[in-house]
């Protein structure tokens, strides 16, 4: 048993440090780690906050679809944030070890971004849906109000769900070992460490991951039926192309987050593979942050648009 330095509680050692096994064991592999993961943190900086900085200043990105692709850039950055500079520095020291309460900040801020993520995804599949499907009544329903209710409500139920997740999880003793084998604090492989009884902290986090990721989830596939539905209505097909292209970057998002997501956490706990969880770590918390800007703007003609009058304005200025 490896236990870090901690206080004695019953029969228990309480941990006061866990140390994080990280990506990889090989040390020869550590560099070139780095240097990926740093390119990929660095990408996911310059595109999110540069989405941001663009929607803030351009007023044709004035509008409840961009209102919300700001947020879900905001959540993004810190999302990715949140993971990677601990991650990074891992890469660089021998001791990857990481304190009680900072694993426990970590995962609090990993949960609430990642929930708030999944809430922006269906708002904005709502969103989508009154724009084609009630385009009449679209400025009405989908108001400044309503828009601020809704991402305020994203990020009210991610807090509070992250502080359930994580008072659950840090009431536990962790007696087996304070070795994580993940490159971060998540919820899975500290209930591994964990020798008291689990059961309500996995029955806790199947149904707030069913009520959130599968509500999220059913929220977008209605919404993509009545969307379709309209779309086929359509009589030209110039007219459904177009309309249907208004909606392929959000869908593209939705594909990767949420598989990766629902691969992870909507099985029995008995079934994860740590090595195989830590790839689809990796995804989620790093490259979906960094391709989320790219899939939004490569091929959408506005943020293009605005990016040009920037570019413009930058070199006249200049």
């Amino acid at each position: 048993m490896n236990l870090a330095q901690g206080m004695e509680k019953g029969n228990h050692s309480m941990v006061a440090e866990f140390i994080l096994s990280g990506l990889t064991d090989h040390p020869e592999l550590q560099v070139p780690l780095l240097g990926v993961f740093l390119l990929i943190y660095v990408l996911t900086l310059v595109g999110n906050g540069g989405m941001i900085l663009l929607i803030m200043i351009e007023p044709r990105l004035h509008t409840p679809m961009y209102f919300f692709l700001g947020n879900l850039s905001f959540c993004d950055l810190c999302y990715s944030s949140v993971i990677a500079p601990k991650m990074l520095l891992n890469f660089l020291v021998k001791g990857k070890t990481i304190s009680y309460t900072a694993c426990a900040v970590q995962m609090y801020f990993f949960i609430a971004f990642a929930d708030i993520e999944c809430l922006l995804l269906a708002a904005m599949a709502y969103d989508r849906y009154v724009a084609i499907c009630n385009p009449l009544f679209y400025r009405l329903t989908m108001s400044r109000q309503r828009c601020n209710q809704l991402v305020a409500g994203t990020y009210v139920v991610g807090l509070v769900d992250s502080m359930l997740h994580t008072c659950l999880t840090f009431r536990l003793s962790f007696c087996h070992s304070n070795i994580i084998n993940h490159f971060f604090c998540d919820i899975p492989p500290l209930l591994k460490l964990s020798c008291s009884d689990i059961r309500i902290n996995e029955i806790v986090l199947f149904t707030c991951t069913c009520f959130i990721t599968v509500g999220s989830v059913v929220t977008i596939l209605l919404s993509y039926v009545c969307i379709f539905s309209t779309i086929l209505q359509i009589r030209s097909a110039e007219g459904r192309h177009k309309t249907l292209s208004t909606c392929t970057f959000h869908l593209t998002a939705v594909i990767i987050f949420y598989g990766t997501l629902l691969f992870m956490y909507l099985r029995p706990p008995s079934s994860y593979s740590m090595d195989s969880d830590k790839m689809a770590s990796v995804f989620y918390t790093l490259v979906v942050p960094m391709l989320n800007p790219l899939i939004y703007s490569l091929r959408n003609t506005e943020v293009k648009g605005a990016l040009r009058k920037a570019f413009n304005k930058l070199l006249t200025n200049s």
